[in-house]
């Protein structure tokens, strides 16, 4: 059976945390991602954080503290995340050097297939054990 829609794009993911502080300060300074405090719809007094890149963002959930819904089984660590750059990734992995950020794979630039063709990764893991790949087309 045929699906009756389909999809577009992501506009937006969830990443349950141990701290929103450490998390934001890891994709806010080595990733270039905007820091956002938003309320909730349901309710305006609760206030939300989000990390914004591009047109998506990645909104965080305090373990333990998270808001309804949620997954099912939520757990820092257990995300597997590819972000695109524009940036040279030789020019990503020696920032992360630079940064004292443990470099996965070797700690060197691997190639990838990426969503739409061949990627180019460098892959580090952010403070909560995801995995978190930063990558452009080769």
């Amino acid at each position: 059976m045929a699906a009756k829609f389909a999809v577009k794009s992501l506009d937006h993911l969830v990443l349950t945390v141990r701290s929103i502080p450490e998390t934001v300060a890891f994709y806010t300074t080595h990733l270039g991602m905007r820091h956002e405090v938003f309320s909730s719809p349901a309710n305006p007094a609760v206030q939300r954080n989000a990390l914004i890149f591009g047109s998506q963002k990645i909104n965080l959930h305090q373990s333990g503290k998270e808001f309804e819904p949620k997954a099912q089984n939520v757990k820092p660590g257990s995300a597997d995340l590819c972000f695109l750059t524009d940036e040279n990734v030789e020019k990503v992995l020696q920032a992360f050097q630079d940064a004292k950020i443990e470099v996965l794979e070797g700690a060197k630039i691997v190639d990838r297939t990426g969503a739409v063709g061949k990627i180019r990764s460098v892959y580090v893991r952010d403070p909560d054990g995801n995995l978190i790949e930063i990558s452009n087309y080769a």
